[in-house]
């Protein structure tokens, strides 16, 4: 898969889409927020509901929150500096997290319900502290390049008439 032909593919499916720069910047900002989230299995459900609860454009946020795969064999690395961040935020006084390798892996330990909403709430934390200013600066960065196009398209229609 070569990212560079995916990202440009993607980018011309985005600006083909009719509507509003904002409601496309809006779906992308919404993609790009879950993408980078824990919710494994639900990132797309995600997605669609808040885009529609947000009158965004569903297509774009789709096309979006797909953008993680680009990055997916990097996932394992930005999981855990998102739960680091996390775990830093949430202990007091602040302190990063042990080493992987110190870390307990007996077999009941690392199943535990216990053990999962620990780890749960950091990753969580972390993810949302991490997503949101790429999120909003992925709106900006697309309203600007939409309605960019959108006024060459409609200038370039104009002068052909």
């Amino acid at each position: 898969m070569n990212p560079g032909r995916w990202l440009r593919e993607h980018s011309l499916k985005l600006l083909a889409i009719r509507d509003t720069p904002e409601a496309i910047a809006g779906g992308v900002a919404i993609g790009i927020f879950f993408a980078f989230t824990p919710f494994f299995g639900l990132k797309e459900i995600s997605t669609i509901f808040f885009a529609w609860l947000f009158r965004a454009n569903i297509i774009a946020a789709v096309l979006a929150v797909t953008a993680h795969n680009i990055v997916l064999p990097l996932m394992p690395v930005i999981y855990r500096w998102e739960y680091d961040l996390g775990y830093w935020i949430l202990s007091h006084p602040h302190q990063w997290p042990r080493s992987l390798r110190a870390a307990p892996w007996e077999g009941h330990t690392w199943r535990s319900w216990a053990t999962i909403y620990n780890i749960g709430k950091d990753l969580l934390l972390g993810s949302l502290v991490c997503t949101t200013p790429v999120a909003g600066l992925s709106y900006i960065i697309t309203r600007t390049i939409l309605a960019r196009h959108q006024r060459k398209k409609q200038n370039q229609a104009r002068s052909n008439q």
